[in-house]
């Protein structure tokens, strides 16, 4: 099978087997690869035992399938079900809930469905051999999470966790959650994400001062504190539109997110920004290439989850 774009609601006419196929297409375009040694001398396992889509290693000897090595591994959910799951969350703009995913895949737990969307977020990340973003890089940060101390606003807020934005203009995002926002962590996010032939844009808080010397392309402010939001080709409409499809998830979609996973999120969401250019379809795809060499086991306690 191709690995043509589908929509959910082509991928819930797939069999079991069909599903399968789809994943085989776009993880070995040019046929099965063993994820322990990197051969492709393989064959299929033939037998009445043995279930369909089960090679085994003409060099290492050791058998597996699409699955084996990737954040579907070892589950017990049906291939057609984390077809679904892809479908589904790389089309949703704010975002599913697991109670959402949980009726629309059919699945017996709300805890089966949570650890799935928390799989498929781990696909979704860049990982450590990203590119720097280049050009226009705006900055900014919110806060994100818990409710604000009665009558508190803005970069005090309690209980939130802070969240740095990089926008490229008409490009890439990159977001995660920091410790504290200071001078330290935001320089330390840009200086870690972005090329230093850029130029950088954030509003007039203190902690940006100074970066401009870093950069080629020196560092512009806006001073919102004074009512100025555009100035010429300076401002920080960008990073804030990112920021608000975020919220809008977190408030209107998964209502309480913890800072222990927050992480994921930034990614799944930065994941859809960065490839809202392309078809619901093609997004499904991108996303599927993410998943070989990404384990995300479950463990009960307070992370929830531990990798692999």
């Amino acid at each position: 099978m191709q690995a043509i774009s589908l929509t959910f609601a082509q991928a819930t006419e797939l069999t079991e087997e069909q599903a399968r196929e789809y994943f085989e297409a776009i993880l070995w375009p040019g046929g099965p690869v063993c994820p322990h040694c990197g051969s492709s001398k393989v064959w299929e396992v033939k037998s009445a035992s043995a279930r369909p889509g089960v090679y085994k290693c003409g060099e290492c000897r050791k058998e597996y399938s699409v699955t084996v090595g990737t954040v579907m591994h070892g589950s017990h959910i049906t291939i057609r079900q984390w077809l679904m799951a892809f479908c589904l969350m790389t089309s949703s703009k704010k975002g599913v809930s697991a109670l959402q995913l949980q009726r629309n895949l059919g699945l017996g737990s709300y805890k089966s469905a949570w650890h799935l969307a928390h799989r498929i977020r781990y696909a979704m990340s860049e990982g450590t051999l990203c590119l720097p973003l280049k050009g226009t890089v705006e900055v900014d940060e919110t806060y994100v999470g818990g409710k604000t101390r009665e009558g508190k606003r803005g970069r005090g807020s309690e209980r939130k966790t802070p969240v740095v934005a990089l926008v490229e203009r008409d490009g890439r995002v990159r977001s995660k959650p920091i410790e504290r926002v200071n001078t330290k962590t935001l320089k330390a996010a840009i200086r870690e994400n972005v090329h230093r032939d850029s130029r950088i844009m954030t509003d007039e808080w203190s902690p940006y001062q100074g970066i401009g010397a870093e950069f080629a392309g020196g560092h512009e402010i806006v001073n919102h504190g004074k009512k100025e939001y555009v100035r010429g080709d300076a401002y920080t409409n960008t990073v804030e539109s990112y920021f608000a499809l975020l919220k809008r998830g977190v408030h209107g979609i998964f209502h309480n997110v913890s800072k222990v996973h927050l992480h994921g999120y930034c990614d799944e969401f930065s994941f859809r920004w960065n490839y809202r250019k392309v078809d619901d379809g093609e997004r499904t795809i991108e996303a599927v290439k993410g998943i070989t060499g990404k384990r995300l086991s479950y463990k009960p306690g307070v992370s929830g989850m531990i990798l692999n």
